[in-house]
């Protein structure tokens, strides 16, 4: 084997045990990227991704194990009723919005017209006091300018929903109802408190 066919063997071989030994553990996401259908509570995973809670640390809060809370989310399963208290009184919301059996059983599959991608300066720059629907927005991986271009608003606008917990009017509600397929006084829910 000639010296040149050598040295490039050589470095495809250290190149294979580097990407096996170094490259381990370097690219860890905050949260497993699911495909859609196997959200079945988005809502639940919407305020834990908008306030960046991993679903093992939630777990350690509640006292809880963490196939409890992953079957909360992936599979819908609606908690006992004292782990049900423990995680709205934690999260601060009530249980028809935390854990809504209807929009749980339905899972529906939101249509997405174009390619999209969630922009973490959305969360870096400005308050998110509408933790669900930005959450939402991150659990699709959907830009605002996007979704507010396909509902029909202006960025501004739903940039003031997302940031200012403006409640629109009843009309781009329902918009944003359609568009999400989550009833409105679930994705408005977080402009009801404030």
């Amino acid at each position: 084997m000639p010296k040149n066919q050598q040295e490039t063997h050589k470095i495809q071989a250290w190149s294979l045990i580097n990407r096996k030994y170094l490259g381990q553990g370097v690219r860890v996401k905050r949260f497993r990227r699911p495909t859609r259908s196997q959200i079945r509570n988005r809502v639940l995973l919407a305020v834990l991704m908008a306030k960046d809670m991993k679903l093992s640390r939630l777990a350690e809060e509640l006292s809880v194990s963490s196939r409890s809370v992953s079957a909360w989310v992936y599979e819908g399963r609606i908690p006992s009723r004292t782990n049900l208290d423990k995680v709205c009184r934690h999260l601060g919301y009530p249980p028809h919005v935390l854990f809504n059996e209807a929009l749980v059983r339905q899972s529906p599959i939101v249509c997405q017209p174009t390619p999209s991608r969630f922009m973490k300066r959305t969360l870096a720059h400005s308050p998110q006091r509408n933790a669900i629907l930005t959450g939402l927005c991150m659990v699709y991986d959907f830009s605002v300018t996007d979704v507010s271009i396909w509902i029909g608003v202006h960025p501004g606008t739903f940039r003031k929903w997302l940031h200012h917990c403006h409640l629109p009017t009843p009309a781009l509600q329902e918009k944003a109802e359609n568009f999400f397929r989550i009833p409105r006084h679930i994705l408005f829910a977080d402009c009801e408190h404030h």
